[in-house]
């Protein structure tokens, strides 16, 4: 699933880098969890620039769209530009 997530957010943004952790497992006995999967990404892309993180995060949720209804369960995310993700290295 984490490569189809990534080739899929890759096929609507111009993406430098991006990096998805599967976290599923850690849910599975819960006795609320009904399937879906729960990732954390950190997504780096230029396309972000003068987005705010609210408008960034819609952004990935809706190029993600049917997935949210089934196979994935919980999304979250960290979005940087490069400028903005290189300048946390320093």
């Amino acid at each position: 699933m984490i490569k189809h997530i990534e080739e899929l957010i890759k096929s609507k943004m111009n993406i430098s880098q991006i990096k998805i952790a599967d976290f599923t497992a850690n849910h599975q006995n819960h006795k609320t969890y009904e399937g879906g999967g729960h990732y954390q990404a950190i997504i780096i892309s230029d396309d972000f620039e003068g987005l705010s993180l609210l408008q960034r995060h819609k952004n990935i949720y809706d190029i993600l769209g049917d997935l949210m209804k089934k196979e994935i369960h919980a999304f979250s995310m960290k979005t940087y530009t490069c400028k903005e993700f290189n300048s946390l290295n320093k």
